[in-house]
C-alpha cells in the first residue's frame, strides 16, 4: 500500500443531492485509479453502505467499519479492507454511522476527526476517496474538513446549477472556517444522455457558469454501469470495454493530470 508521493490527496466526493451518481463515482474511480498503478483508499462515509456493498461486502454486523475509527479510535489501517481490484482498498460503512453525528456533537474537535485520522495514513496511499452521504451534516463536514478537494457529480437535469451553487456556497463557508486549501476538484457530469437536449442544455450551462471548473469527462447513462455495483464489482470488472468503463478511466486520467500539476489546480 505505500505510495509514490509523499502524501496521497485526498478528494471529498460530495453533493447534498441523493442520485447523482457519488457512490457509482467512488467505486469506479477509484478502480480506474487503481488500474493506472495508484493505491487507492476509499473510505465509505455514508450509513448507507452502498460503497461498501458495490466493492463486494455485504453487510455484516460483525465487520468493523469506519464508526469504529471516528468512534473507538481503530487505527484506519486495521480497517482498510482489499478490494478484488489491485491497489484498491476500503474502509467499509454500516448503518450505525448514522449515529455519529449525535455521539460527535460535543466533542470540540468534532469537525477534525476524520483529518486527524486520515493522516496518519497519508503516506500510504496516492489517493483516499471519501464517499460522502447527501446532506450536509456533520459528516459530510468532516470529510469537506480532511479533504485536499472535493469532486461533485451533478445529474444532467433541470435545477443542477442551482445545487452546484448551493453546494460551492458551502465550501465557501468551510474555507472561511476550517479548511481554507479547501480546492474545486471538478464538476462531473454524470447519466449523461448523448441523445437528449436536456443533457446538453445542462452541460453547456455548467460550462458557461463554471468554466474549467467543469471535467471534460462525461459520464454516459450506462445499463452496464448500473448493472455493476449489484454484483459487488466496479464496472472495470463487471464490463471493461463498456462506455462507462472507458469514461472513468478517463475521469482518472484527468485526475491524475491535476495532481501533477499540485493541489488547488481547479481551485
Amino acid at each position: 500500500m505505500i505510495s509514490n508521493s509523499a502524501v496521497a490527496r485526498i478528494i471529498a466526493i460530495a453533493n447534498q443531492k441523493g442520485g447523482v451518481g457519488k457512490t457509482t463515482t467512488a467505486i469506479n474511480l477509484g478502480a480506474a485509479l487503481a488500474s493506472r498503478e495508484m493505491s487507492t483508499l476509499v473510505v465509505d462515509f455514508d450509513p448507507q453502505a452502498n460503497t461498501t456493498a458495490g466493492m463486494g461486502y455485504q453487510r455484516d454486523p460483525t465487520r468493523r467499519s469506519v464508526y469504529q475509527g471516528l468512534l473507538n479510535d481503530v487505527p484506519f489501517d486495521d480497517l482498510a479492507l482489499k478490494t478484488p481490484v489491485d491497489r484498491l482498498f476500503i474502509v467499509p460503512s454500516e448503518k450505525n454511522l448514522v449515529g455519529a453525528t449525535l455521539e460527535l456533537a460535543n466533542r470540540p474537535d468534532r469537525e477534525q476527526i476524520l483529518r486527524q485520522k486520515l493522516e496518519l495514513i497519508r503516506s500510504q496511499y496516492n489517493f483516499i476517496l471519501l464517499d460522502c452521504p447527501p446532506a450536509l451534516d456533520l459528516l459530510t463536514l468532516n470529510a469537506l474538513v480532511a479533504a485536499d478537494s472535493v469532486l461533485i457529480p451533478v445529474q444532467c437535469e433541470y435545477f443542477a446549477l442551482e445545487g452546484v451553487s448551493e453546494l460551492l456556497d458551502t465550501l465557501i463557508r468551510i474555507r472561511r472556517s476550517h479548511n481554507p486549501k479547501l480546492a474545486v476538484e471538478g464538476i462531473l457530469l454524470t447519466m449523461f444522455d448523448d441523445r437528449t437536449n436536456l443533457s446538453h442544455q445542462v452541460r453547456d450551462d455548467l460550462k458557461d457558469f463554471f468554466g474549467d471548473q467543469v471535467f471534460d469527462t462525461l459520464i454516459p447513462r450506462n445499463v452496464r454501469l448500473a448493472e455493476a455495483p449489484s454484483h459487488g464489482q466496479p464496472i472495470l470488472l463487471y464490463d471493461p470495454t463498456c462506455r462507462g468503463a472507458e469514461s472513468y478511466l478517463q475521469l482518472a486520467k484527468e485526475i491524475i493530470d491535476h495532481d501533477s500539476k499540485g493541489p488547488g489546480a481547479r481551485a
